[in-house]
């Protein structure tokens, strides 16, 4: 028996070693605009959030007008400036080993079209059987991801372990009552992720097929 049904994937930072080019990104489109861009470590503390929540806590005095020409700025130097998506050297082998397993999904503050180039371009759609973007729910931390996530694929949150290498990640698993797993591959550091809830916290995606194999190990000794 296998403490999980599903296991729910982050993008960014999780999978994708796409942290620096998030930065990078953001800062470019305020160069574009001659505004001062937000300092790196501001920066890194909103991914994970929706390009929109994102930019209410870096800038909350731009007005909606300015809001809207800065996501609109973005997401065109995302979609026409940006590197290539590159995963983590272990991520394709460990959703190749965990997929014979367990159902695997992803949630993420991306939109629809930034994940759909994502996965085409890493050639890893086919080991999801569930995506959400901020197109179709509420960003993170709010659990609608995840409630929808177990919805679609008829498991109870409780059966879906989040991993995440975010806060926000670990508050929308909390937030749906999912336990978490927290990652320090990407954009928070491990102090910040320790103020959060997490059952474990792991320097690399191929520890997970360890630590997942031991709660069942655990599970079987119960």
């Amino acid at each position: 028996m296998k403490p999980y049904r599903v296991l729910i994937f982050d993008w960014d930072g999780t999978l994708a070693d796409s942290t620096a080019q998030i930065v990078q990104g953001v800062q470019n489109s305020f160069h574009r605009f001659g505004w001062p861009p937000p300092a790196e470590a501001d920066i890194r503390a909103t991914i994970g959030l929706s390009l929109r929540e994102a930019l209410r806590r870096l800038c909350p005095q731009l007005d909606q007008q300015q809001t809207e020409a800065a996501i609109r700025a973005y997401q065109h130097e995302f979609h026409h400036h940006r590197e290539q998506t590159v995963l983590f050297p272990d991520a394709g082998n460990t959703l190749q080993r965990l997929q014979q397993h367990y159902w695997l999904a992803v949630a993420t503050g991306k939109g629809r079209r930034g994940l759909d180039a994502a996965l085409d371009e890493t050639g890893t759609r086919s080991f999801f059987l569930a995506t959400r973007t901020v197109d179709e729910c509420a960003s993170k931390p709010q659990p609608e991801m995840v409630l929808s996530i177990c919805e679609e694929l008829g498991v109870h949150p409780a059966e879906a372990l989040v991993i995440g290498d975010t806060t926000h990640d670990l508050h929308m698993a909390h937030n749906a009552r999912s336990p978490a797993v927290a990652l320090t591959t990407g954009a928070h550091t491990s102090g910040q992720l320790q103020t959060a809830p997490h059952l474990a916290m792991l320097d690399s995606l191929t520890g997970l097929s360890a630590w997942l194999a031991g709660e069942e190990e655990r599970l079987k000794a119960t």
